[in-house]
């Protein structure tokens, strides 16, 4: 029976599975959105909670008798980076301050080809994906660039790009091949029928 056994194992021993969650909380502070399997970013969403609500604590606290210093230990204990708990604690707690619990999100993006895994996204609230600015950083670049083109379209462009290349080289590869060809039969000695 599994009375009082509250997480997943996840498929890996402890000390694997804490390892995992450590890696995945600190890429998810770092980027604030990172795609994995759905029970991972079930079991990541607490872990990651967890952080961002000492790192509240400690920022609510000021310096009062060193609870700021003892609340940033505590972080330091599950996240060694120190780059990001501070991240952590200069941006992301004040952004939450306000907010009583329900910091990050998932969403569930499809299945994963290979083996079929559910596949979501987890990301911090307040971090979400803005399709207008994206718009207008992708128009920037459209302009640039030409608009991807079908398969039709790739093929004939490649097509065009060999037949120029043959035609400033003053004549097609076939009879460039020819030349080249031919030249070496003219070199090479030929064999004598018979044998030996």
């Amino acid at each position: 029976m599994r009375h009082n056994v509250a997480h997943r194992k996840l498929g890996r021993v402890t000390e694997h599975r804490l390892a995992l969650l450590r890696n995945q909380a600190t890429a998810l502070l770092r980027h604030e959105r990172i795609e994995t399997t759905m029970p991972k970013a079930k079991e990541l969403r607490p872990f990651v909670e967890r952080l961002i609500t000492l790192a509240k604590r400690g920022v609510a606290a000021g310096d009062a008798a060193g609870r700021s210093l003892h609340a940033r230990r505590q972080v330091l204990a599950e996240i060694p980076d120190a780059a990001v708990v501070g991240k952590l604690f200069e941006t992301l707690a004040p952004r939450f301050a306000e907010r009583p619990g329900g910091y990050t999100r998932i969403l569930r993006v499809g299945f994963r080809r290979g083996d079929s895994a559910e596949v979501a996204q987890i990301e911090l609230v307040g971090s979400e994906y803005e399709p207008r600015k994206a718009d207008e950083g992708d128009a920037s670049e459209e302009s640039a660039k030409a608009k991807s083109r079908g398969v039709g379209d790739r093929l004939k462009a490649a097509a065009k790009r060999i037949r120029g290349a043959g035609k400033d080289q003053g004549g097609s590869k076939a009879q460039a091949k020819g030349q080249t060809s031919g030249m070496s039969r003219k070199t090479s000695t030929p064999r004598k029928a018979g044998g030996s």
